[in-house]
């Protein structure tokens, strides 16, 4: 099989609470991109997004990624990787600095963006991400990109994701123990960001919720930066643990009622409609009314739309500041009667996003469950773009890997 490198293959592994996939794609010769393997088990080990079982996730990640390689033809040697859970927190910072010889260069903007991440954080956390928001020059605010422009002082706004260094260690050790390297951590919600929105909808604001089975991953974008990030932990798990008890039938089928049968309104189910519920212990199936079960999902899904409204009005956002409104993704957005429930919960539009179609296996990842899984191979390949581009620029010395050296403390 052919190794990675010679094919220009990048590699997305989204490992979820529900799910574990893998996305491999290919870069082309004008820089987009082709799928070219999938791969996608049942997640083991995994709770709210964290590892709880690191024996049983590394046997899962090894089998979806053995069922991508055999896709692709190809052999993994390294992976971009989404990390979620309760332990993402965010801030916005701001740096300022003297402009050299009156103009901004490149170097300046290296500087003042490590300035303004170099705000104190706790031993036990970790930067994933710093993204400038917007750069100030003298008395002219809002810009966007400030290299060439002349002035005396500049400042930068910024927004900064970390996490749990500890958490995200185990979960690089579940990729390590494949025999794998990790080229970027990247939050979920971020990665979810590249494959379903669009630059209108950043502009106009527009607030990210990728509903998965553990947590539901949260990214606000307004005047196209990112704004606000967090992770609520509860989600589609709750949705198949409320019908596992009330309907007393074993997880694995309440899962699989969940995705066939639920409906996130009652009004939409007809009284007369009925489903068979496997029971536990041998026991017989029953026959139960689907309207029953629509109206034990109902509530769940009206808890998850407030806990997002709650945590959009907590961090300061009007509905004018996202009048693009809500983008839901990830499996648990799919069911039956969720988008138009949702738009009464939040009162703005609301549409259901899969990823943003590309060239190759495009059929098998039109579905949202592989926003995030796709949105990794988008955010590597344009990583890998600029680290390229700015190398050249420089003579060798790229601002992206000197600002990978900050944010792991090498500068």
């Amino acid at each position: 099989m052919s190794k990675v490198s010679e094919r220009d293959l990048i590699v997305g592994l989204d490992i979820g609470t529900s799910t574990v996939k893998v996305v491999i794609g290919e870069i082309l010769v004008d820089g987009g991109l082709s799928i070219v393997g999938i791969g996608s088990q049942a997640s083991k080990g995994m709770e709210k997004a964290g590892v709880n079982d690191l024996d049983s996730v590394v046997k899962t990640v090894q089998r979806a990624l053995d069922e991508a390689e055999l896709m692709a033809d190809c052999q993994i040697t390294s992976v971009n990787l989404s990390i979620s859970g309760k332990h993402i927190a965010c801030q916005n910072e701001k740096g300022m600095v003297s402009i050299n010889d009156d103009e901004v260069t490149p170097y300046d903007v290296d500087n003042v963006i490590h300035t303004a991440r170099s705000v104190k954080i706790s031993d036990d956390r970790r930067i994933l991400h710093v993204m400038p928001t917007e750069y100030a020059i003298d008395v002219q605010e809002g810009i966007k990109s400030p290299i060439g422009m002349s002035g005396m002082r500049m400042e930068a706004q910024v927004h900064m994701v970390t996490c749990a260094s500890d958490m995200a260690k185990n979960i690089e050790k579940c990729v390590q123990r494949c025999g794998l390297e990790v080229d970027e951590l990247v939050f979920s919600a971020i990665a979810s960001s590249y494959a379903v929105l669009t630059d209108d909808e950043k502009d106009l604001g527009v607030c990210l919720v990728d509903m998965g089975g553990g947590t539901m991953d949260i990214a606000v974008f307004t005047n196209g930066s990112l704004r606000h990030s967090a992770v609520i932990p509860v989600a589609g798990a709750q949705v198949t643990s409320d019908i596992a008890q009330i309907f007393r039938t074993p997880m694995t089928h309440a899962e699989q009622i969940k995705i066939k049968h639920a409906c996130a309104m009652s009004q939409l189910v007809s009284q007369e409609d009925n489903i068979e519920v496997p029971s536990v212990g041998g026991r017989p199936t029953r026959t139960m009314s689907r309207h029953t079960l629509a109206e034990v999902v109902e509530p769940r899904y009206k808890e998850l739309f407030e806990l997002v409204l709650t945590e959009l009005h907590q961090a300061g956002f009007s509905d004018e500041q996202v009048a693009a409104g809500i983008v839901l993704t990830g499996g648990t957005a799919k069911i039956e009667g969720a988008i138009d429930f949702a738009e009464a919960c939040f009162g703005m539009p609301v549409r259901l996003a899969s990823p943003i179609p590309v060239k190759g296996l495009n059929d098998y990842i039109q579905d949202p469950s592989y926003a995030a899984g796709v949105g990794l191979l988008h955010y590597g390949s344009i990583m890998r773009a600029n680290a390229r581009n700015e190398h050249l620029e420089s003579g060798g010395v790229s601002l992206f890997h000197r600002i990978k050296n900050w944010i792991k403390g090498e500068f």
